[in-house]
């Protein structure tokens, strides 16, 4: 498939691209290898390849929903630039 040079600008018009009219040629020769790309793509032999799974055919992995405090508070409190005792100090925003 070729694209013209109507078409070109069609397309960056749909897709709000600011072309000039000497960029046009370039972007129809870049889409065109695109397109090219693309035809490719149906030629490839696929007979006996099983489609992808998607979400909406397996079962989601679940976990225990446990509540855990991590057992690291003294190391994330490390990192704090002021603290007290076991809880972040932040400036106060609201009078």
């Amino acid at each position: 498939m070729s694209l013209d040079l109507a078409t070109t600008r069609r397309i960056a018009k749909l897709a709000r691209i600011g072309l000039e009219d000497a960029e046009l040629e370039t972007v129809r020769q870049k889409l065109d290898g695109i397109l090219g790309w693309v035809d490719q793509l149906s030629e490839v032999d696929v007979e006996g390849v099983p489609p992808m799974v998607g979400t909406e055919t397996e079962a989601l992995r679940q976990r225990d929903d446990a509540v855990t405090d991590g057992n690291c508070r003294d190391a994330i409190l490390s990192c704090a630039p002021e603290k007290s005792g076991p809880f972040y100090t932040v400036p106060k925003v609201v009078e």
